[in-house]
C-alpha cells in the first residue's frame, strides 16, 4: 500500500489498484426536511471530504471499503452519509435555530458527519452551510417579524436615546446652574468676608486714629500746660528780680540817705535809750 509513490510491478503476478486522494467537493441538499415544529425547509451545504493518505488506519480502511470504486462513487457515498446526517440535524431543530445560527447548525453536521466518514477511511476538511429557503414563506414571514422586530428595537433605542439625551442635557444644565448658584454663593461669602475684615480693620484703623488724636491732643495739652508752667516760672523769677532789685534799690537809697544825714541823726539811730 503505496500513498503518492511510484512501485514496481510484476506482470501476470502482482496487479495494481488505485484510490483517489483528491479534496471532494460535495453539494450536500436536504430538499423539504421538517423541522421540529413541522416547518418543512430545503438546505444545501457545501462539504469537502478527503481520504486520509497521511493516517495508514485510516487509508487501510478506505482502501477496504473503496478499493475498485470510482471517485464518483466515492463521492456519491461521502455525499448519501452527510446528507443523511444533514436531514438528522435538521429534524431535531428549528427554523428559527437554524436560520439564525448557521454557524452552530454547521459546526453540528461536521462534528456528527466526521464522526461518521472516519469510521469509512473518510475526513471531513470542511463544511458550510450555503442556504436555506422553504416553499411556504415561513422565512419571509419570520424575516417580517425580525425586520419589524429590529425597527421596533430602533425605535425604543432612538426613543431611549432621546430621553437619555434629553436626561443629559437637564442634568447637564442643572449642574450648571448648581454651578452658578455655588459661585454666586461663593462670591457673596467671599464679598462678606471682605465687608467683615475691612469693618474690622477699619474700627482698627479708626481707633488707631481716635487714639492718636487723642495722643495728640494730650501731648498739646502738655505742651501747653508745660509752657504755662514755664512762663508762672519765668514770671516768677522776673517777680522775684523785680522784688530783690526793689530791695537792692532800698538798701541803696538807706546807704545814700545815711551818709547824707547829720550825725547826731545817726547817733540817734543807734543809740538806744
Amino acid at each position: 500500500m503505496i500513498a503518492g509513490g511510484r512501485v514496481f510491478v510484476l506482470p501476470c503476478i502482482q496487479k495494481i489498484q488505485r484510490i483517489a486522494l483528491n479534496t471532494l467537493t460535495l453539494n450536500v441538499k436536504s430538499d423539504r426536511v421538517y423541522t421540529r415544529h413541522g416547518v418543512p425547509i430545503s438546505v444545501t451545504g457545501i462539504a469537502q471530504v478527503k481520504i486520509q493518505g497521511q493516517n495508514k488506519e485510516m487509508l487501510a480502511t478506505a482502501c477496504q471499503m473503496f478499493m475498485g470504486k470510482s471517485e464518483a462513487e466515492i463521492s456519491t457515498i461521502a455525499l448519501e452519509t452527510l446528507e443523511g446526517h444533514q436531514r438528522a440535524i435538521i429534524a431535531h431543530l428549528t427554523v428559527e435555530e437554524i436560520y439564525q445560527d448557521r454557524k452552530k447548525f454547521s459546526e453540528q453536521v461536521f462534528r456528527v458527519a466526521s464522526s461518521d466518514l472516519v469510521n469509512m477511511g473518510i475526513g471531513v476538511v470542511s463544511y458550510t452551510l450555503k442556504d436555506v429557503h422553504d416553499d411556504q414563506d415561513y422565512l419571509h414571514s419570520l424575516g417580517k417579524a425580525r425586520t419589524a422586530q429590529v425597527q421596533k428595537d430602533a425605535r425604543i433605542g432612538e426613543a431611549q436615546y432621546k430621553r437619555d439625551s434629553v436626561m443629559r442635557e437637564a442634568h447637564a444644565m442643572q449642574e450648571k446652574v448648581s454651578a452658578q448658584y455655588k459661585n454666586e454663593i461663593e462670591m457673596a461669602k467671599a464679598q462678606r468676608d471682605y465687608e467683615l475684615k475691612k469693618a474690622v480693620y477699619d474700627v482698627e484703623v479708626n481707633t488707631k486714629k481716635a487714639e492718636s488724636e487723642m495722643a495728640y491732643q494730650l501731648q498739646v495739652a502738655k505742651t501747653k500746660q508745660r509752657i504755662e508752667e514755664e512762663k508762672m516760672q519765668i514770671q516768677v523769677v522776673e517777680r522775684t528780680q523785680q522784688i530783690t532789685l526793689q530791695e537792692q534799690e532800698i538798701i541803696r537809697k538807706e546807704k545814700d540817705s545815711t551818709k547824707m544825714a547829720p550825725w547826731w541823726t545817726c547817733c540817734w539811730r543807734n543809740c538806744h535809750w
